[in-house]
């Protein structure tokens, strides 16, 4: 199929905008956003150079987002990437699959798949964060013995062992080495990556709209979400 170079043009002002910004809003960038949703030769321009960057275009709402694939280390993150980011210094797998866990506890506890929104709760403290994640990979211990962790496809064990490594510290400590400063660094990163709002004088974790519509749009289909749970070891209906 032939493209008119004015088409190409613009599929390529709105690929580089999302490079730059992950995001295109409708309320800041009219032209573009409507030049998307409403051509379709345009729509498949972007979305085949997408493609070829090793990520997906899509548009949720009044915005399109630049997501990158899972093994996209260049516009993504690579695991020894985020394990220097969420993880204490000589951070072992332990660590990093706990760090994982943490932010599938967070986003089970906020999604539950059901209804026309997934959403279920508004916010949410640290404090009770901590616990559900104590309670969930106790729980999970429990019910998979070790001999079956591999069969399962998650080691709740070596994760188990990794949190009660770490010290607790009332005081709310920053250091990676206790559970409150593990918990700070991993909210921090996904505030940065604008998917929380973390209100740290109150303890506080809010969702973003773009958690929010990910969440509903591409997540949380019912294959998904039942996947989530049985990693969680929730024994819930869905």
């Amino acid at each position: 199929m032939a493209y008119e170079f004015g088409d190409i043009r613009i599929s390529q002002e709105i690929f580089y905008y999302l490079l730059e910004h992950h995001e295109l809003r409708e309320d800041e960038e009219v032209l573009l956003f409507k030049a998307y949703a409403e051509q379709e030769e345009i729509q498949n321009l972007v979305k085949s150079q997408g493609e070829a960057a090793y990520s997906t275009i899509e548009r949720y709402g009044n915005v399109i987002y630049l997501i990158p694939k899972e093994e996209n280390h260049f516009l993504g993150f690579s695991k020894a990437q985020l394990k220097n980011v969420l993880c204490r210094s000589n951070s072992t797998d332990k660590d990093y699959y706990l760090s994982q866990f943490v932010i599938l506890t967070l986003l089970v506890e906020f999604f539950d798949g059901q209804g026309s929104s997934s959403k279920a709760r508004e916010y949410m403290r640290v404090g009770e964060l901590q616990n559900c994640i104590s309670r969930r990979l106790k729980e999970g211990a429990e019910h998979v013995p070790e001999d079956q962790e591999e069969q399962a496809g998650i080691a709740f064990s070596n994760m188990l062992e990794a949190y009660e490594a770490l010290r607790s510290d009332e005081k709310g400590s920053r250091a990676r080495t206790t559970k409150e400063g593990f918990l700070h660094h991993i909210l921090t990163f996904l505030q940065k990556q604008g998917l929380v709002e973390y209100v740290e004088q109150d303890e506080m974790i809010k969702t973003t709209k773009k958690l929010d519509n990910f969440m509903d749009w591409n997540l949380l289909n019912q294959n998904n979400y039942k996947r989530v749970l049985r990693v969680l070891g929730v024994g819930k209906e869905v």
